[in-house]
């Protein structure tokens, strides 16, 4: 668990000040050391939150994804995909959500070598409540207002695009296609 340091100086600006008289200008550093240290933030408000229910936030957000899909049923390898991680955390996540009663695995009809995971009755009880206490919390963002939310998810979404997670065409449309989409 990411422990509040309580400093009685921020020593991201700190190590600004510091940077700025050795390297030159700090605005990119002091933003993308910012965005590190909140994600450990955050990550350690949704495991407090999702832990009680056997979860991570990785397998929690495979379970939203297949609540996501029309049938409850996703092809592993889109389910990596969608969620861009590796097939083995991929596989390592399933395999926890298997044997927690969440998911059941089985053979994919359209793809001989392929598994399809589906979420089961269990799991999707556990994400409704598991959704309801991460709402309650605001996803840990509780301390902006909702349009600071929305302008800091503008501002990483440029960041994304320009790294290429999303396409550039793409990214002016606002609805997302579905997760068999």
């Amino acid at each position: 668990m990411v422990r509040a340091l309580g400093l009685p100086f921020d020593p991201i600006e700190r190590a600004g000040e510091t940077w700025e008289q050795r390297f030159g200008p700090a605005s990119a550093m002091r933003a993308a050391t910012s965005v590190f240290r909140v994600q450990q933030i955050l990550l350690a408000r949704f495991d407090e939150v999702l832990r009680p229910h056997g979860l991570t936030f990785a397998r929690y957000e495979v379970l939203v994804l297949l609540t996501f899909s029309r049938t409850g049923r996703l092809p592993l390898k889109v389910i990596g995909s969608r969620l861009m991680v590796h097939p083995t955390s991929v596989t390592n996540a399933i395999d926890r959500l298997v044997a927690a009663g969440f998911v059941d695995r089985r053979p994919n009809p359209a793809d001989g070598r392929g598994v399809l995971a589906g979420i089961t009755d269990r799991g999707r009880a556990v994400v409704d409540v598991a959704t309801d206490q991460l709402m309650a919390l605001d996803f840990g963002l509780g301390d902006l207002p909702e349009a600071e939310q929305a302008t800091l998810f503008e501002l990483l979404k440029r960041v994304r695009i320009g790294a290429g997670d999303v396409a550039d065409r793409l990214a002016s449309r606002d609805p997302a296609p579905s997760a068999e989409g």
